[in-house]
């Protein structure tokens, strides 16, 4: 699938009534815009989350990320070593790279299971539950 019309499944997205943060991805052309989309649409599953993040969708609570969609387009999800484990075993997945570096407590989605939005849900939801009951962080804005 080309570039072109992989733009033209998120216009068609807009079309459809896009929340403002496709609508704003859709303009930059994401590089997977496809896969953004099902990512929205999980997000959308939670009602206590929203999607944030200019060039690396996330979501966050109290400062701790659950999870976020790396610039390649691999869903990332924070999990609790029961759950990571389980998860790990049952998808043949893997724990998440960035920068070389393994994140320890994040999964790699399968793209297949992206596309499996109701099943899915039942992971976003403990990567919520769990991140939801870490020690708050500070933030890091800076003052003006």
């Amino acid at each position: 699938m080309g570039q072109k019309n992989v733009f033209t499944l998120a216009q068609q997205f807009h079309l459809a009534g896009g929340n403002a943060y496709t609508r704003l991805m859709a303009k930059s052309a994401h590089l997977h815009p496809d896969k953004l989309l099902l990512y929205e649409k999980l997000v959308s599953t939670n009602a206590g989350t929203e999607l944030k993040g200019a060039t690396v969708p996330y979501t966050s609570m109290n400062g701790n990320m659950s999870s976020y969609m790396s610039k390649e387009g691999k869903l990332a999800l924070r999990l609790p070593r029961e759950e990571m484990e389980a998860f790990l075993e049952k998808y043949k997945a893997r724990l998440c790279q960035a920068y070389g570096i393994v994140q320890k407590e994040y999964v790699e989605v399968p793209d297949e299971l992206l596309a499996k939005t109701s099943e899915l849900k039942k992971h976003f939801d403990v990567s919520v539950e769990y991140v939801s009951s870490l020690k708050a962080k500070p933030t890091k804005r800076k003052a003006k």
